[in-house]
């Protein structure tokens, strides 16, 4: 009886929390539920085989706890189907291999507090990336990257103390680069032209904004803003388009979504695994927060996670060729009228830097 009690409560528990998300509040209580998906799948697969084993279903309410089980299940299952590697890929897989016309691209979520810097050098050496993305970095990683600064002549620094600091460090020259404050603050971007061997120039944003928790911020406001702004940005760029960071956001969630759909761009994950990058310590709590997406100019050669070196994150590396013949051969992510309604509702919505200062 203990056992069919904590059945209930536990697949009682995983019902709600695949509902929330379904409220399309900015509170972080709808939000963060949008993290666990795969680990809700399981959840409620374990939930449901016990459930089925130590239940003799004589009453129609345990028929109806089954029933919602069951359907949760499938729902999430419809969920995830995407992100697995037997189903279609998003982005297409490069044609040929034109080395003036490749950009090896590793983002790390540094984890300010770590001090291991030798092993991210190692892991760059190792990795030899054309650009590197680096966030929550202070003075202290930008003097620990400085042996870096021989091969990558190319940077773009913005060290905080608040941990939304940000590095980017390129061997192909980068243009008209700049530090943006979109939406907080105290919240950079990096936003830059990238000019490869070939000569060709794309658009590069590095973005790293608040997640929506308690201890960072209890809304999603200014994180759905900052994606939703740079995914407009993306659509009007004059270039092919790459966007890069730790968005503190899944790769399934609805701002993701709407973001590919503003957009136009593709996901390198989608049709060949989840990518969970956070967090590197915890195996069942694990998310993929850090992407990079690309226009329909590029195909992959390489997408990977890349080993632990001691942050709570793991980095990601995505190794892109420039084939702008071949655009018209992939499918673009296209938005309807509601979605540009709600995405110019999220951009206009008041910040809580912007409500403070009203109150100052």
């Amino acid at each position: 009886m203990i056992g069919l009690y904590i059945v209930y409560a536990v697949g009682g528990f995983v019902l709600i929390a695949s509902l929330l998300p379904m409220v399309r509040a900015d509170y972080w209580i709808f939000r963060v539920f949008e993290y666990p998906r795969l680990q809700k799948w399981v959840l409620v697969a374990l939930v449901l085989l016990l459930f089925i084993i130590i239940d003799d279903f004589t009453e129609w309410y345990e028929w109806a706890f089954g029933g919602a089980l069951l359907l949760n299940l499938g729902y999430l299952s419809y969920q995830i189907l995407p992100f697995l590697p037997f189903s279609n890929i998003q982005l297409l897989n490069a044609s040929t291999f034109d080395r003036d016309r490749t950009i090896g691209i590793m983002i790390a979520n540094v984890y300010q507090y770590n001090t291991l810097f030798d092993r991210l050098l190692k892991l760059i050496e190792s990795c030899d990336p054309d650009v590197l993305v680096l966030s929550e970095t202070d003075m202290a990683w930008a003097e620990a990257m400085s042996p870096l600064h021989d091969n990558y002549p190319y940077r773009i620094e913005e060290p905080l103390d608040n941990t939304y600091g940000l590095l980017v460090f390129s061997r192909y020259e980068l243009q008209d680069s700049s530090v943006n404050y979109l939406v907080e603050d105290d919240i950079p971007s990096i936003f830059t032209k990238v000019k490869l061997p070939s000569g060709e120039l794309l658009q590069l944003y590095c973005v790293h904004p608040t997640p929506p928790v308690p201890q960072e911020n209890p809304r999603s406001t200014e994180r759905d803003k900052e994606i939703l702004i740079v995914g407009k940005l993306a659509k009007a760029a004059k270039y092919p388009v790459i966007v890069a960071g730790d968005l503190n956001d899944v790769a399934w969630s609805y701002t993701t979504g709407l973001f590919q759909r503003i957009s136009g761009l593709l996901d390198p994950r989608r049709g060949r695994g989840f990518f969970n990058t956070f967090h590197a310590k915890y195996p069942f709590i694990r998310f993929p927060l850090d992407h990079i997406f690309c226009s329909r100019e590029f195909r992959l050669i390489d997408i990977k996670r890349l080993p632990y070196f001691g942050s709570d994150h793991f980095p990601m590396w995505v190794q892109l060729e420039y084939e702008p013949e071949g655009k018209s051969q992939q499918e673009k992510p296209i938005p309807d009228e509601e979605d540009l309604e709600i995405a110019d509702e999220k951009i206009k919505e008041e910040t809580r830097d912007e409500k403070q200062k009203k109150e100052e």
